[in-house]
């Protein structure tokens, strides 16, 4: 069985981790390190991915973040559970290539499903029936007599030399009305909601996590079911001196948000 190592970095400022992704992401393209995930806690901080268009920028001038992902704006924060993983994904399969008139590619969509899927799965055992919703990014609520599809987790990554960097954010318990200075990911015409809020529960993000690597555990690599390991922070050789951000992508890079 292949194994996955999970690091919980506790709180991290935005661009220090995304930088530590970027690290690892190529030590893990050389076979230094094994498939791995980073959960982090953001301070709060909006950040835009590759096709975000500027009327979807915080309304009042708030400072957002650039980001080399697929997807739009988004927020991160107190109360949302961030998870990295930064793993190497199987080839396409050879029918699948082929119709696209491609060689060589690796099996991106697989990968985004396998993320939403474990997040589904959380949702589900706190009695949500959470869905994907066609056309749209992450993970949603169908529309019901509460309001129309709200959506509680959000995928957007990256994939270069066949290595995947960014990833998803969960929402457990944080202060939804960040997301009303933004078109969240680009949708106006659906809402953003919380596990705590669904359920009603009093939530940390504590409490979350062992479901969500359990889920990660049972869907996220290729293979199947993975043994899980946590692994020190101390243990992955993170500089605290990490730079403010990563170099610019490589030519083979592929952004999804999904």
């Amino acid at each position: 069985m292949e194994e996955l190592l999970v690091a919980d970095l506790g709180e991290v400022e935005y661009t220090r981790a995304w930088a530590w992704q970027d690290q690892l992401h190529d030590r893990r393209v050389a076979g230094e390190v094994g498939d791995l995930v980073l959960l982090v806690q953001h301070p709060a901080v909006y950040t835009a991915g590759r096709r975000t268009t500027p009327e979807e920028r915080p309304f009042d001038g708030t400072p957002v973040v650039d980001v080399d992902r697929g997807g739009k704006i988004t927020w991160h924060g107190p109360g949302q559970l961030v998870g990295y993983p930064i793993v190497g994904l199987p080839p396409l399969a050879g029918e699948d290539a082929a119709a696209g008139g491609h060689r060589g590619l690796v099996d991106v969509t697989g990968h985004v499903r396998r993320i939403e899927q474990a997040l589904i799965d959380v949702c589900a055992g706190y009695g949500l029936p959470a869905v994907r919703v066609e056309g749209r990014s992450g993970v949603w609520l169908p529309a019901d007599a509460r309001g129309p599809e709200r959506k509680l987790g959000a995928i957007g990554i990256r994939v270069s030399s066949g290595v995947t960097t960014h990833g998803f954010s969960l929402n457990v318990c944080p202060d939804l009305g960040a997301y009303g200075r933004i078109v969240p990911c680009g949708i106006a015409d659906a809402g953003v909601t919380s596990l705590a809020a669904e359920t009603g529960l009093a939530l940390n993000v504590d409490d979350v996590v062992p479901a969500v690597v359990a889920a990660l555990g049972r869907r996220l690599l290729f293979g199947g079911p993975t043994a899980v390991r946590w692994t020190d922070p101390a243990a992955l050789g993170l500089p605290a001196d990490a730079p403010a951000a990563p170099a610019d992508g490589t030519d083979d890079e592929k952004l999804v948000d999904a």
